[in-house]
C-alpha cells in the first residue's frame, strides 16, 4: 500500500478519499485553487499545494501543476476523484509517466471507454446490447440531421465524451434538432473540451441502473450489484438507491454479467460503473461506462460493507481483489440524495453564498453525511454546488427510504438557497415508495412537487408560533429585571406572548397566554393548551395530552421555515416583505442570475416578443440557462453582447410587459 496520497480534487469526493487514507495511515496531499484556500478539505490534509486562481482551467484542470505538486511533496500516487480530471486519459498517462501510480484504468483502457462512441463499439463486439442510434466518427452536421431521421423522433443527443447530464438534448421533431445540435455543442466544449455528439434512439419511460465492478491486474473482475438512479431531472440524477427495486433474479443476473463481459473485453482495471437504460419490456440496453468512482458509491458501499476507496488503492498497488464474486453479498438497501445550493422554483438554477448555519444529521440510526462544506464557507460560482450527500441505510427498503426522509428533515442549512425543502417531498411520494418511476418521472411531477406547501393549515401555524415561543424562552438575558424576561411576564397577570405572521397577504396573530399546564393559543379559533420547548440545532417539541411530537424549524429576523411531515412552509412576519417595490417591478429588468458568460443574445432593442420567447442564454458551472420572456412584451434595450462575462445581478436587458393580442 502507499505510505502517501494526492486528490487531484476538491470537496465532498477529495474529503471522502481523505477519510480513507486516514484509516488506513496514508499521508493525506491536497491541492487547491485560490477559492479554496479554506475550504475542508485542506483542513483534512497533512500537507497543501496551491495550484492557481478560482477557475478550473486555471488551477484544477492543469494537469503539470498538479504533477509537479505531486512530486514537491513526495506522493507516491494520485487520486483523481470524479469530475475535473478523472477521466482524462492524458492525465491518467502523464501521471505514469511521471513515474507516479494514478489510482485509475490504464489510458489506453480510460480512452476507448470514457469516449461514449468508442465504448459502443467495445460493447457491440462484447455482445452487450445497445440502444439504436448514431455512434459513428463524421461528425458533419448534415450527416448527423440524416442519422437524426433515420433514427426517428424523440431522440436523443449526448455529449460523446462527456457525462452528469451536460451536453444532452431531447429533440422531440425534427425541426428542433438543428439549434439542438449547436447547444450541445456548445455545451460539450465547455465542459469537456469536446463537442464530439453521438444520437440515441429516445426509449419511452425507461429506468436507469447502473453497475459497479472491479477488476484488478491479476485477471479477475467482480461486480458489486447494481443501483438505480432513475430518479433525474434532465438526466441528471437526484436520488440514488441500491439494489435497485423490482429487479428479477434473472434480470439482475444478466445485466451484472454484461457489465464485467465489457469490461474485461476492454482490459479494464480499478473501478468502474456500466450505466444502462431498462425498458418497460424488460430489455436492458447499455449506454455509457464512467471509468472512474461515482458520486453515488456509498449507496453500494452501504449494502455490501465494502470501502470502494480502500479497493481503489488496494488495484492500484497492484494488490488483488479482496473477496471473490461468491463472497460479495447484499444486506439491506440504500438511499442518497444529494443536497445542492440551487433554486427549485427558478428551474434549479445553482445558487451561491456563504454558508452561515449546517447542521447535517450525522448521529442519526443508519444515516451516514458526505460533504466538502462547513459553516462558514462559501458555495461559489466556480464549481459543483453540491453541499452534501445524506444517504441512509435500513434492513429493506421501506426503513430506508423513511430514515432518509427523517435525515433530511433533521438538515438545517442557513445561507443560499437550496434544494432540501424539494428533496423532502420528493421523499414521501407515494410513486418513489412503491417504485412506480422512470427516468421521465420528475421531469412530468415538477410542478406539483414544486408548488408551494399550503400555508393556510391551522397545525402548521400552531407549530411555527410555538416554536417563536420556544426561543423567547429559551433566550437567556443579563438584565435582572422581570419585565426584561423573554417568557412574556406580565405585573398581575399571566405570561402572554403575540406572534404575527403572514399568511399569504393576511395579516394573522397567534398569542400565546401562560397557565399552569402550558400556553393556551387565541387567534386559530378555540384556544389551545400545549407546552413547548427548545432541543437545539433547529429542534423544538410540543406537547398535548402527554404527547411530544419534535419538528425542525428555522427562525430568523424575518420569518419561521417550518418542516414537518415532510412539508417545508415559510412563514414571513408580519411587517416584514420578502422583495420591496412595486408589483411587476421584476418584470422590467431582465439580471444575471449568477456569474456566467453571455452565450447568445436572441432578442433586438425594440424587438416584440411573445411568452416564453428565449431572450438569452447564459453559461455557469458549465451548464446552459434560458432566460424567457415571462409574458407578451418589447425588449427596450439589449446590454451585453454573446461571449461577455457578466457578474451576477449585472442587468442584461430592460423589459417593457405588453398587454396580450386579443
Amino acid at each position: 500500500m502507499f505510505d502517501s496520497l494526492l486528490v487531484a480534487n476538491r470537496g465532498e469526493i477529495a474529503c471522502r478519499v481523505f477519510r480513507t487514507c486516514a484509516r488506513l495511515g496514508i499521508r493525506r496531499i491536497a491541492v487547491y485553487s485560490d477559492a479554496d484556500a479554506d475550504a475542508l478539505h485542506l483542513r483534512m490534509a497533512d500537507e497543501a499545494v496551491r495550484l492557481g486562481a478560482p477557475p478550473a482551467a486555471e488551477s484544477y484542470l492543469l494537469i503539470d501543476r498538479v504533477i509537479a505538486a505531486a512530486k514537491r511533496t513526495g506522493a507516491a500516487a494520485i487520486h483523481p476523484g470524479y469530475g475535473f480530471l478523472a477521466e482524462n486519459a492524458d492525465f491518467a498517462r502523464a501521471v505514469r509517466d511521471a513515474g507516479l501510480v494514478f489510482v485509475g484504468p490504464p489510458a489506453e483502457v480510460m480512452r476507448r471507454l470514457g469516449d461514449k462512441d468508442s465504448a459502443k463499439r467495445i460493447a457491440e463486439e462484447a455482445g452487450v446490447p445497445l440502444v439504436p442510434g448514431y455512434h459513428g466518427a463524421c461528425q458533419d452536421d448534415a450527416l448527423l440531421a440524416e442519422r437524426a431521421r433515420e433514427i426517428g423522433f424523440p431522440l436523443l443527443i449526448k455529449a460523446a465524451a462527456g457525462g452528469g447530464g451536460k451536453g444532452m438534448r431531447r429533440v422531440e421533431r425534427e425541426a428542433d434538432f438543428a439549434d439542438a445540435l449547436a447547444a450541445c455543442r456548445r455545451e460539450a466544449a465547455a465542459a469537456f473540451g469536446d463537442d464530439r455528439v453521438l444520437l440515441e434512439r429516445w426509449i419511452e419511460r425507461p429506468r436507469h441502473v447502473e453497475i459497479q465492478i472491479f477488476a484488478d491486474d491479476h485477471g479477475r473482475c467482480v461486480h458489486l450489484f447494481e443501483r438505480d438512479c432513475t430518479v433525474q431531472r434532465r438526466h441528471q440524477k437526484i436520488l440514488e438507491e441500491a439494489p435497485a427495486p423490482t429487479l428479477p433474479d434473472e434480470l439482475r443476473a444478466a445485466i451484472c454479467e454484461a457489465a464485467v463481459r465489457l469490461a474485461l473485453a476492454a482490459g479494464y482495471r480499478n473501478a468502474g460503473t456500466v450505466e444502462f437504460l431498462l425498458d418497460p419490456e424488460g430489455r436492458f440496453h447499455f449506454i455509457e461506462m464512467n471509468t472512474r468512482l461515482q458520486v453515488e458509491h456509498p449507496v453500494t458501499e452501504m449494502i455490501t460493507g465494502i470501502d470502494l476507496v480502500e479497493w481503489q488503492l488496494m488495484v492500484a498497488a497492484g494488490m488483488p481483489l479482496p473477496l471473490s464474486q461468491e463472497e460479495i453479498t447484499v444486506r439491506g438497501h440504500a438511499f442518497e440524495a444529494r443536497l445542492y445550493a440551487e433554486d427549485p422554483a427558478r428551474d434549479f438554477m445553482p445558487a451561491t453564498g456563504t454558508v452561515r448555519r449546517l447542521s447535517l444529521p450525522a448521529g442519526l440510526e443508519g444515516v451516514r453525511i458526505e460533504t466538502g462544506i462547513a459553516e462558514g464557507d462559501t458555495v461559489t460560482s466556480f464549481y459543483d454546488p453540491m453541499i452534501a450527500k445524506i444517504v441512509a441505510r435500513g434492513a429493506d427498503r421501506r426503513l430506508a427510504l423513511a430514515r432518509l426522509a427523517g435525515a433530511l428533515d433533521a438538515c438545517l442549512v442557513e445561507g443560499p438557497v437550496t434544494n432540501l425543502p424539494f428533496l423532502r417531498r420528493l421523499c414521501r411520494e407515494p410513486a418513489l415508495a412503491r417504485a412506480e418511476i422512470d427516468t421521465g418521472w420528475l421531469d412530468r411531477e415538477s410542478g406539483r412537487l414544486l408548488a408551494p406547501a399550503a400555508g393556510e393549515d391551522g397545525e402548521l401555524l400552531v407549530h411555527a408560533a410555538l416554536a417563536v415561543v420556544a426561543e423567547r424562552l429559551a433566550t437567556s438575558s443579563s438584565d435582572p429585571s422581570p419585565f426584561a424576561r423573554p417568557d412574556g411576564f406580565r405585573l398581575n397577570g399571566p405570561p402572554r406572548q403575540t406572534v404575527a405572521f403572514l399568511v399569504g397577504e393576511r395579516p394573522v396573530e397567534i398569542t400565546a397566554v401562560g397557565e399552569a399546564d402550558g400556553w393556551r393559543l387565541t387567534g386559530l379559533g378555540s384556544g389551545i393548551l400545549t407546552r413547548c420547548g427548545r432541543l437545539g440545532e433547529g429542534r423544538y417539541w410540543i406537547e398535548r395530552d402527554g404527547v411530544r411530537s419534535v419538528f425542525v424549524a428555522r427562525i430568523d429576523e424575518r420569518a419561521v421555515e417550518l418542516v414537518l411531515d415532510g412539508r417545508t412552509v415559510r412563514f414571513p412576519f408580519a411587517g416584514v416583505l420578502d422583495r420591496p417595490g412595486e408589483e411587476g417591478e421584476a418584470e422590467a429588468l431582465f439580471v444575471a442570475p449568477l456569474p456566467g458568460r453571455v452565450v447568445a443574445v436572441a432578442a433586438a432593442a425594440g424587438e416584440i416578443v411573445e411568452k416564453g420567447a428565449v431572450l438569452l442564454v447564459i453559461e455557469a458551472m458549465k451548464m446552459e440557462q434560458k432566460l424567457e420572456a415571462p409574458r407578451r412584451g418589447r425588449i427596450v434595450a439589449v446590454h451585453v453582447e454573446a461571449g461577455e462575462q457578466v457578474e451576477e445581478g449585472a442587468v442584461l436587458l430592460d423589459f417593457e410587459p405588453l398587454e396580450a393580442e386579443s
